[in-house]
């Protein structure tokens, strides 16, 4: 320690004289004042050695007479002493944490100052960052949020070590996450903002060197869900803050022209690195990568990319995939859109036996009941997948009650959709809804005979089929008048000009027929003599004549003729059985 404070003697002497050089022999530059050495200080310094206190105050000396860059301009014997000065430091143990930050920042502007010599700090940046590792990435952050040649160099070296580079990187990804800034508060009490920019601007420069550290590799999907939402937040907003950032980066780097284009740059070079050049190229004729940097059409563009990846690597998919199941479980529902979207892209290529089966159904019963369409639409896509798992498809019959509100939609795809994957729960898999369920299932199926989407039409007759022909005895009381208010749609609908549609209520009017065990006019229907249904149903069913002609009245304004006919001709019949009562016939036709 003596040899090191004569050490450090001779440097403060040479450097107040050369504070003291005559102007003569400066260069012609504007005068910059050097602030005085404290001699109290040094004595101070002195009496603190034993105490392992001296770092921070050599260090704030050191910082305070040499700004970047001024150790160029000293003589060879201020550089030499400094030299000698900062390997006595190095020889020092590892200081108490809240000056590790001072030490970071000494080291950065010791580098900046010596570019010849940029390995020598290695060890001892190493050392820290081992035992501190969040003070000294976050403190690396902030002191050079750009990423300067000297911060490279530091984080070239901290990333490249088996001693350090997995802490480092964990707390980058954390920072390259938390758009726009992240909170951080390092030991010695600083509360600096590290945007989430500055972590990306690393990345940037790590991803350019010809060997990327290995942890960079190992840790790839996370990197690359990060960069992928940051598009969307540089998209949607950029701070004055990170704007003025964004600058500087521009004037050192002449990176590209918005931070959400840079951020798809660095995206472009993570799948590089990753063997996916044909994935950027692919994506590129598709027009994908100008598609991401809009906000409405994010989730496109992630869907389109997740598509070309799976076609290259399942494997790196499935990493990504496990990564945002365990995002979309625990984080805010801020880019949960975009991961949906990759998320359906490749299910294919997912093991859901485990728990991810089950988190997955989890995921997408909470985003079937979203005020977003598109949430509810990706949902629905997801689960019409999944039916062909024959254990997922079973687990969906919890799935069953938002499934049926979905059938409310005034979207025609999204009811389609839904009605698809509840035909599957309930009539593939033989499995049973709850009794309150099915009756609300029942009404809202009625509704949709009269879609004007034949589609839709077809699917919730097939699946008001599948309900009257699963569901065990203890709902077919509570089904049955359901089934009755079924008989004049699907009667008329066996004349639909759509033959699908036509003979999927066929079909239905057969089974709706045995469900109410009446064997007559289930023989008129399996021999499609249906008029002759008509008639038999009107004369047995005198008490519900009236109802049967408000059913059909509407028939009356339908676009297809068919339908108008057949309406015509039941009416007629109707009519004739009511003829004690025109009174009352009168009354409901004056009311359509």
């Amino acid at each position: 320690m003596a040899a090191f404070l004569k050490i450090f003697r001779l440097f403060c002497r040479i450097k107040r004289r050369g504070a003291r050089v005559h102007p003569a022999q400066q260069p012609e530059e504007p005068e910059q004042s050097q602030p005085k050495q404290d001699g109290a200080a040094m004595e101070q310094t002195q009496e603190q050695e034993s105490t392992g206190g001296l770092f921070p105050r050599t260090a704030q000396e050191e910082t305070s007479t040499t700004g970047a860059g001024s150790m160029e301009n000293c003589d060879s014997s201020t550089t030499n002493s400094s030299a000698a000065l900062l390997n006595m430091l190095v020889e020092e143990g590892l200081p108490s944490p809240k000056q590790v930050p001072a030490m970071v920042k000494y080291i950065h502007q010791w580098l900046m100052a010596n570019e010849s010599d940029e390995h020598r700090l290695d060890r001892k940046l190493l050392d820290l960052t081992e035992a501190q590792p969040t003070d000294v990435v976050m403190t690396l952050l902030s002191v050079a949020p750009s990423c300067d040649r000297a911060a490279e160099t530091m984080w070239k070296t901290i990333l490249c070590s088996s001693r350090t580079a997995e802490s480092v990187q964990l707390r980058l990804l954390d920072v390259l996450g938390s758009w726009p800034e992240h909170s951080t508060c390092t030991s010695d009490g600083d509360t600096t903002r590290v945007f989430a920019l500055a972590a990306t601007v690393v990345m940037w420069k790590i991803l350019q060197v010809p060997c990327i550290p290995q942890i960079v590799m190992k840790i790839l999907p996370r990197v690359f869900v990060h960069l992928l939402f940051q598009v969307l937040f540089s998209t949607l907003d950029t701070p004055m803050e990170v704007d003025k950032l964004w600058k500087e980066c521009q004037q050192q780097h002449g990176f590209a022209a918005s931070p959400n284009r840079f951020a798809v740059q660095t995206l472009k070079s993570l799948l590089c690195q990753m063997q996916g050049e044909r994935v950027v190229m692919a994506v590129g004729r598709k027009c994908g990568w100008d598609t991401l940097l809009c906000v409405d059409t994010h989730h496109y563009a992630v869907a389109l990319l997740a598509r070309e990846m799976s076609c290259v690597s399942p494997p790196l998919c499935s990493r990504i995939f496990r990564y945002l199941l365990q995002l979309l479980s625990t984080q805010e529902p801020r880019w949960d859109l975009p991961a949906l979207a990759f998320i359906v892209e490749v299910l294919k290529y997912q093991d859901l036996s485990g728990s991810s089966g089950k988190r997955v159904l989890q995921i997408l019963s909470r985003h079937l009941q979203s005020e977003c369409r598109e949430k509810r639409y990706l949902a629905l896509r997801a689960l019409l997948k999944l039916t062909d798992d024959p254990l997922l498809a079973r687990r969906m019959c919890s799935l069953a009650e938002s499934l049926v509100q979905l059938l409310e939609e005034a979207d025609g795809e999204i009811v389609r959709m839904a009605a698809m994957v509840l035909s599957f729960v309930v009539f593939e898999n033989n499995s049973l809804i709850a009794s309150p369920i099915a009756l609300q299932l029942a009404e809202a199926l009625l509704t949709l005979f009269d879609h004007d989407t034949s589609q839709v039409q077809q699917v919730s007759i097939l699946l008001f089929q599948a309900l009257v022909t699963i569901q065990l005895e203890k709902e077919e009381k509570a089904l049955k008048r359901q089934v009755l208010q079924s008989l004049i749609p699907l009667f008329i609908h066996c004349h639909d000009k759509n033959r699908c549609v036509a003979q999927a209520s066929w079909e239905t009017l057969h089974c709706a027929a045995k469900f109410l065990q009446r064997n007559h006019l289930k023989k008129l229907v399996r021999k499609k003599k249906l008029w002759k249904f008509a008639e038999c149903l009107l004369a047995e069913d005198r008490s519900r004549v009236v109802e049967h002609v408000r059913q059909a009245l509407p028939y009356l304004q339908s676009p297809q003729e068919p339908l108008r006919e057949a309406a015509i001709r039941f009416l007629g019949m109707a009519g004739r059985c009511l003829r004690e009562q025109e009174d009352e016939l009168q009354l409901i036709c004056e009311g359509e």
